[in-house]
């Protein structure tokens, strides 16, 4: 039989991949002109199975692509534009160099402009993929939006990080769309619900700059450039959907007096950046009832489901009462409090704020205004109290939030240090360790910390009891006997009534718990799914069940020696007494 014999590196892995320098060569392009290619059609760099074999036998650590993302890159029209750019530096750096006014003045009005609009579409064919997306895309502008102004990053593309984030934060407060606030030291963490899709960002704190030495500020405003645009398109949609004028205008004139602290040219951005104004609608009827067309179907398929009409109702309910949390209430914020997070917070919630126009622009209201309910205050001790409104440190706002009611101020008076601010994104399971401070918490929202109080007095009275009965044992015998006397002559006594009156009375209308109904069918469903577990994936899912009794004991562990301790202060604090 004969054949053709097969050569070594012609198919397989070795024609899959392309080293980085070879990509280059075939784009005819610089490096810094294939990154921004990279970025905005989002192509990466992969790492293959067998370098040694696309390596052709060589070990050298090298950059690889897959030739068919390059391929996909080679007829992109963005390389025409790089290509003029480059055409368009060459020649006016010639311009410069030669002093020739006129024919500098006509490159820079000609200056080559590419559009990103084709690559949006192209890498999100429907809306939802690109909210999905939008986690990034905030965080990044959210950081360009605090830069200051430097050589390292261009003063425009801070300015435009700004604007498009401002935007985003009308609609998040015009649509009520926040749901979970956290103060970290990275900085504060939002989450919003828009059409059906979590999105999580960060905004850091401002306390100063400190610029970071390994970090690539050319690669970063790269990726910036995309984003802002990205942000841009996803900003008119949400607007348009929602019937509000995009760009946001602002529905009420500024005060007198806080129109005299920016320049003419600012003021309009300014006040928008100030999130305490309302911004404009066309006058359309809003249709709450718009979801995507996913959300849609999942809901008929769902929608003979009693378990998940009783969690959805649930649901809505909690989510009306965090959009309405703060209406009515009116808060004034002092100089030391973080004036723009607290704003959009509040504001999400239906609040309505102010702070000293001297601050900056955008103040809706003075000190002296009767009608404050709450005045916000980050010092130990406040001089000028006021009886008609209350007084709070900023963590009351936050705590709020995630709590879906209104706290009680008196843990969150000035001065006092407050309770720990808990993180609303970690969610223990069943059978997992809860913090304590977590438990008084939850206990607080629910309204059972007067319980928990009569548990520790009584717990306390018990062990007084205890006490003296060591040191009067002769006492509490006699006493215990006439007890049992009286109670063998009320057990006789009960016996003759019951059988003397014997009556039929009303039933009670018994009450159900949802919540407890949920769990047990819950519950039923997960035995039901053990044992439906077929015997290949047994094994696996007794290592899970192993590994979770395992966290079970550790946590039943952690409770016993908190209990433990609680009990030698106890003890202690006895003693000293």
């Amino acid at each position: 039989m004969g054949g053709t014999k097969k050569k070594k590196f012609e198919r397989g892995a070795a024609t899959a991949f392309i080293s980085r320098n070879k990509a280059l060569k075939k784009l005819q392009l610089n490096l810094a002109d294939f990154r921004t290619l990279c970025i905005f059609k989002g192509i990466y760099p992969v790492e293959p199975l067998h370098r040694k074999k696309v390596n052709k036998g060589s070990t050298a650590l090298k950059t690889y692509y897959n030739l068919k993302d390059i391929q996909f890159l080679s007829h992109d029209q963005l390389i025409s534009k790089f290509r003029e750019t480059k055409h368009y530096v060459r020649k006016l750096k010639k311009a410069v160099a030669k002093k020739n006014k006129f024919a500098e003045s006509l490159l820079r009005d000609n200056k080559p402009v590419y559009s990103l609009k084709s690559v949006i579409k192209e890498r999100y064919p429907s809306f939802i993929d690109a909210l999905r997306d939008l986690d990034d895309c905030l965080n990044l502008c959210c950081v360009f939006a605090t830069f200051p102004h430097s050589k390292k990053v261009f003063v425009e593309m801070v300015q435009l990080c700004r604007k498009r984030t401002v935007e985003f934060h009308h609609f998040v407060i015009a649509a009520k769309a926040l749901r979970k606030v956290f103060v970290s030291i990275k900085g504060i963490y939002y989450q919003a619900d828009i059409k059906g899709e979590t999105i999580t960002w960060v905004v850091s704190h401002k306390r100063g700059y400190e610029p970071p030495h390994d970090v690539d500020y050319k690669i970063m405003q790269t990726f910036a450039e995309y984003y802002c645009v990205l942000l841009g398109h996803i900003n008119i949609k949400l607007f348009s959907d929602s019937h509000l004028v995009y760009p946001p205008q602002l529905l009420e004139q500024p005060l007198q007096f806080d129109t005299d602290h920016c320049l003419e040219v600012d003021r309009v951005d300014e006040h928008l950046a100030s999130l305490a104004l309302p911004i404009r609608t066309t006058g359309e009827s809003v249709d709450d009832d718009d979801e995507d067309p996913e959300v849609e179907a999942m809901n008929a398929i769902n929608a003979e489901d009693p378990d998940f009409i009783e969690k959805s109702k649930l649901e809505a309910k909690s989510v009306l009462r965090l959009q309405n949390l703060f209406k009515g209430l009116k808060f004034f914020l002092n100089r030391e409090v973080p004036r723009d997070e607290l704003t959009f917070v509040i504001r999400a919630c239906s609040g309505s704020v102010s702070w000293d126009f001297t601050i900056g622009p955008g103040s809706t209201f003075e000190e002296s205004d009767n009608s404050i309910t709450h005045q916000i205050v980050d010092r130990p001790a406040v001089t000028d109290q006021r009886l008609d409104r209350t007084y709070v440190q900023p963590q009351w706002v936050f705590d709020c939030v995630n709590a879906r009611t209104l706290l009680p101020a008196k843990d969150y008076f000035p001065g006092i240090p407050c309770p720990p601010h808990l993180s609303p994104f970690v969610e223990e399971k069943e059978g997992e360790y809860v913090p304590e401070d977590k438990v008084k918490f939850l206990k607080r929202i629910r309204g059972e910390e007067l319980d928990e109080d009569e548990e520790e007095s009584s717990d306390e009275d018990e062990e007084d009891m205890g006490d003296s009965s060591e040191e009067e044992p002769e006492l509490t015998e006699t006493i215990s006997g006439k007890k049992r006397k009286r109670v063998e002559e009320d057990s006789t006594e009960s016996k003759k009534v019951k059988v003397s009156k014997m009556a039929v009375t009303a039933g009670a209308v018994e009450k159900v718990d949802k919540h407890k109904l949920l769990e047990h069918q819950q519950a039923e469903e997960r035995r039901l799914a053990e044992m439906m577990i077929p015997k290949k994936h047994k094994r696996l899912y007794n290592k899970i069940m192993t590994s979770r009794k395992k966290n079970q004991q550790e946590a039943k562990k952690l409770q016993e020696k908190k209990e433990i301790l609680k009990n030698q202060k106890k003890n202690k604090k006895k003693k000293l007494v």
